[in-house]
């Protein structure tokens, strides 16, 4: 296997002139890049991938110069260590990859139009323009950028634009900063301007396919957000401008670049008239996301990809500090809970997970690395939790430090714990190491014995688990004070816990807020006693009792049969952090039934019974002075009764759309999603099909797309489901960057789950051509893992992805599925006949 070998170490570039010319019509890219830097060693190496190389100077003579391929690397000598300067001549292509620089589509009345953009995180500046493609290899760029323009047309990038001379576009020299922070965009773009209160330009860039309005709601949260971090890290913001793009082919979901954030068009315009509010959040939370990088990430920079958590972790977190501050009528943190939180605890149970912090040995491991359960969402519990312990004082003290300390310069891990550390006195890295450096997490049990507590805790698993004696330095935060703050060892014990019980004057609790990254598992006696008065709790207890429940039935530690007679308890909750757990649970309880059986049948049944009452008090549509919460709730019951053969709500669905037939893009955002599926499931014919699938590939509203896509992929007609299926590969109808979100919704479709499954295994060399490499590559193993729950589809995705075991980036991803899939296959032949017994009893 290549080892990584850092360039760096031997070439350390301190400033670029890159010269660009594309040309659009031919789809040929010529350029020429000039390096100034210090050479370590007089044998230096400089990334490129599939750039035609046709001129090499050292310090204005040409010089010999050898391609490896293997390593992406131009190599060459130069006669002595020291300063030096290289300039190399090049040509590539345009290329449809999402990578490097690429061309996004889009219609306008039935005319094709596209905008070029880039995308070079993680190592795809290289196929760009030489360089040395490493976060360490900091320097300042001054970009020139040449292309077949059109009158009217925009031109941008990192830094102002200072003057255009014989049509080449000339900015100004950026800031010290990383490869994979340039960028750069130009087309026939509609922008609107505001500036911060210290004087930063703000723009939000978009096709003029949409709505100007749609510019609007991006605008006033990056603005707001801007405003927000200059306070709260106590650093102003570093760059003349801060530009948001919403390209239409666009393969992450948002990307940081320096002053020219650049995002999927769904992550950033939106109609401010008929958006539903949790899309208003996720838009508002992207935002806030990318700009915290702005200084986490871009201003200062993870040494190595090993830190990407660093990155990752606390941009996660302070999406939510920010839209929290920002929007307090909303509860963001709540949302945290109900999405962040389960995410991580799902795929942190899986054997073989990667750990926050985690090496990198190979090139094609890089990618593999942005694990959103992990890097993202575990990393920001960790941090979660830290910022718990030490409050909002020391935490911003601390990043203060950190960046003046780092600032235009790189930073690892124990760079920001000791920042943190001062700040607050306190030894923040004995505390989160355990976290950081070791997979997994613990379940900690609490029982008692002879009015002594006992508490334990060992590394919980979904499946099979080589469970090695991980220990882990866990904040109990209990609601009894008598309790350690943290624990450390694998027991402790308590006595006299009557005592303690009528002193404290309440259930005992463990991990009060659910901030920390474990779970418990209470005794019978515990657990009784907590769910005596379950409805009495806040809305995180009750979100955390069910929770642990199900993970714990996942791990088959308890049974679903346990659980299924609780659900009634939270049916009727005012709570969406309750309504969203409640609806996960009842989800899960899906693969254990056989489409279309007696069952199934049951399980409809009690979909109804537990949604019948929330439907009747809150109806299909918005109502005035209503709720955050019942907002948030209702799209949850409306799925519930229309999967659970409700014919009022079968009806009621039916006439909403009757009623926008010729309009229903302007159906009710929050619900439209399930008025179409209903629609396509219920009444759907080829009429139906035809209409929604070309309203999909007219529209450029992302959200309504994806409501689209939602209700095909549901359809109970194999021969319409083919048609979906034979339309993966067109990316005129399905692009590549939706291409995941059609493939699971058919796959997860039992009437399409062979159509699917057989696709993707015919035609994996297609699907790796196309977005293969990319950092959400390894996702489609992923969705396929959610959804397989036989023996023999077991049997068949071994056959299919064990050969393929050693290739990088994948091998992680396959070994755990594969105990992803084998763990649900044993709890569904364990658990079936009981879950169902469980769920008739309910019903009687």
């Amino acid at each position: 296997m290549t080892e990584i070998a850092r360039f760096y170490n031997d070439f350390q570039p301190t400033h670029y002139d890159i010269y660009i010319d594309v040309n659009r019509e031919t789809k040929k890219i010529k350029g020429t890049t000039k390096i100034t830097g210090v050479a370590k060693s007089t044998d230096i190496a400089i990334h490129q991938k599939d750039l035609n190389i046709n001129l090499v100077e050292v310090s204005g003579k040409p010089r010999e110069f050898v391609l490896d391929t293997a390593s992406d690397a131009l190599r060459l000598t130069v006669e002595k260590p020291g300063e030096v300067e290289v300039k190399i001549g090049y040509e590539t292509k345009l290329t449809d990859s999402m990578m490097g620089i690429y061309p996004s589509y889009y219609e306008i009345d039935g005319v094709q139009k596209q905008i070029i953009g880039t995308q070079f995180e993680t190592n795809f500046a290289r196929q760009a323009f030489p360089c040395v493609d490493e976060p360490e290899a900091k320097a300042t760029f001054s970009l020139a950028l040449k292309y077949d323009e059109k009158q009217g047309e925009t031109t941008l990038a990192n830094m102002p634009e200072n003057h255009v001379e014989n049509g080449v576009h000339y900015f100004d020299t950026t800031v010290r900063m990383s490869t994979y922070l340039v960028a750069f965009a130009f087309g026939d773009l509609q922008a609107k301007y505001t500036e911060t209160k210290s004087g930063v330009k703000i723009g939000v860039f978009a096709t003029k396919a949409h709505k100007a309005k749609e510019l609007d709601f991006g605008l006033d949260i990056a603005k707001r957000s801007i405003e927000f971090y200059e306070d709260f890290y106590e650093t102003p913001y570093p760059l003349p401008h801060s530009w948001q793009l919403a390209l239409p082919d666009f393969s992450a979901g948002a990307m940081e670049n320096w002053g020219l954030v650049t995002y999927r068009e769904v992550y950033l315009t939106l109609d401010p008239d008929n958006t539903s509010l949790d899309m208003k959040q996720l838009v508002a939370t992207v935002i806030a996301h990318e700009l915290a990088h702005q200084w986490f990430g871009d201003l200062v920079t993870m040494k190595w990809w090993d830190d990407l958590w660093l990155n990752e972790s606390f941009a996660n977190m302070m999406e939510y500090v920010a839209i929290d501050a920002l929007e307090p009528e909303w509860g963001i943190w709540e949302t945290f809970q109900a999405t962040e939180n389960p995410a991580a605890l799902q795929r942190d149970a899986t054997d073989g997970v990667q750990s926050v912090h985690v090496q990198v040995k190979n090139p094609a491991e890089i990618d593999a690395l942005f694990d959103g359960a992990i890097v993202y969402a575990k990393g920001a519990r960790m941090l979660v939790m830290v910022r718990s312990l030490i409050g909002d004082n020391a935490l911003r003290a601390g990043l203060k430090n950190y960046f003046k300390e780092h600032q235009y310069a790189n930073a690892t891990g124990s760079d920001l714990w000791q920042a943190l550390g001062e700040a607050s006195g306190m030894d923040i890295l004995a505390i989160v190491n355990s976290w950081l450096e070791q997979p997994g997490y613990p379940v900690v049990s609490a029982k008692l014995v002879n009015d002594e507590l006992i508490l334990s805790q060992q590394q919980f698993f979904i499946g099979e688990g080589n469970d090695i004696g991980r220990i882990w330095q866990i904040p109990l935060s209990s609601n009894y004070p008598e309790i350690p703050a943290i624990m450390s060892e694998k027991e402790i014990k308590i006595s006299n816990f009557a005592s303690l019980k009528s002193r404290n004057k309440a259930p005992l609790q463990i991990n009060v807020g659910n901030n920390a990254h474990f779970i418990v598992k209470y005794d019978q006696t515990l657990l009784s006693d907590i769910l005596e008065n379950a409805n009495e709790y806040d809305a995180i207890t009750q979100l955390q009792i069910l929770q642990d429940l199900k993970l714990l039935a996942e791990g088959n530690i308890v049974s679903y049969e346990t659980i299924v007679p609780l659900l009634t308890k939270f049916a009727d909750s005012k709570y969406v952090l309750v309504n969203k757990a409640l609806y996960g649970i009842v989800g899960n309880l899906r693969k254990f039934v056989t489409p279309k059986s007696e069952e199934e049948k049951n399980l409809r049944r009690l979909y109804n019974k537990l949604s019948f009452a929330q439907l009747e008090r809150l109806g299909w549509v918005q109502k005035s002075e209503e709720s955050v919460d019942d907002q948030l709730t209702r799209p949850y019951v409306v799925n519930a009764a229309i999967y659970g053969d409700n014919k009022m709500a079968i009806k009621q669905a039916h006439d909403l759309f009757n009623a926008s037939e010729n309009q229903i893009a302007n159906l009710p955002a929050d619900v439209r999603a399930v008025i179409l599926k209903n629609e396509v499931v219920n009444y759907g014919d080829t009429k139906l099909f035809d209409k929604l699938l070309q309203a999909h590939r007219q529209s450029s509203d992302g959200s309504f797309k994806s409501d689209i896509c939602v209700a095909l992929t549901s359809s109970q007609e194999t021969a319409f489901l083919k048609v979906l299926v034979d339309k993966f590969e067109d990316a005129n109808i399905i692009k590549p960057q939706d291409l995941r979100a059609w493939f699971a919704g058919v796959l997860s479709n039992s009437v399409g789950e062979q159509l699917a499954w057989d696709w993707i295994r015919n035609d994996w060399q297609w699907l790796e051509d196309t977005v293969g490499g990319d950092m959400e590559f390894t996702t489609f193993i992923t969705v396929i893992a959610r959804v397989l729950r036989t023996t023999t589809r077991l049997t068949e995705f071994k056959t299919f992805f064990e050969p393929k075991l050693e290739v990088p980036g994948l091998t992680r991803e396959i070994k755990m599925d594969v105990k992803v899939i084998e763990s649900r296959v044993k709890l569904i032949s364990e658990q079936k006949d009981s879950v169902n017994h469980a769920i008739k009893k309910v019903l009687d």
